[in-house]
């Protein structure tokens, strides 16, 4: 079932968030003891406005359990997406001027899905479909008639998803490193 997510869903949703970010291999992870990131994570969750705040997110629940997660926002609202997590950043250990996410990845004039990710234990299920295919609703709801996202070119299966869903390559970005095609779908 999918739904919007709710404050209650912290402890279970920062362990699936955590999944992209160690892909992304973010640099400040390497210097974070884990218990205190998903402490961290998990109030940040409960804040109303950052990228990870459970107003920005679904969920899709499997007999009551959380299994997976999208999180996405209007392009127009990245540039302060994460300002609700700065005054927790010292808890981490990092200055709270610090940027954990550095990059624009948002294209213009889009509803951006930042994060898609399904529990370990429960790929392969169909469940990162469920909530890709609840997505371009939300996008149409907040007034936008583009969804965008960034897929990991070292991610094939990703890619592919994404392609039967009928997004389109539109450009490149790079990523903490990593090299990211920028895919979009009108919707």
């Amino acid at each position: 079932m999918i739904r919007p997510a709710e404050k209650k869903d912290a402890a279970a949703v920062v362990p699936i968030i955590n999944i992209v970010l160690e892909e992304m291999e973010l640099p400040f992870l390497d210097h974070v003891d884990q218990a205190t990131f998903f402490k961290v994570l998990a109030q940040a969750f409960q804040t109303e406005d950052y990228r990870y705040s459970y107003r920005h997110g679904l969920v899709n629940e499997r007999e009551g359990k959380v299994v997976g997660v999208a999180f996405g926002y209007p392009e127009t609202a990245e540039a302060h997406i994460d300002d609700a997590l700065q005054p927790f950043l010292p808890q981490l250990g990092v200055a709270a001027d610090d940027k954990v996410f550095a990059d624009k990845e948002a294209f213009p004039g889009e509803w951006y899905l930042d994060t898609l990710s399904v529990a370990s234990e429960h790929q392969h299920q169909g469940i990162g479909s469920e909530l890709l295919k609840a997505i371009p609703a939300v996008a149409r709801q907040q007034g936008l008639t583009k969804v965008g996202l960034n897929v990991d070119v070292a991610n094939p299966n990703a890619r592919k998803l994404y392609d039967k869903m009928g997004f389109q390559v539109v450009g490149q970005v790079k990523l903490a490193g990593h090299d990211y095609e920028h895919m979009q779908l009108n919707v």
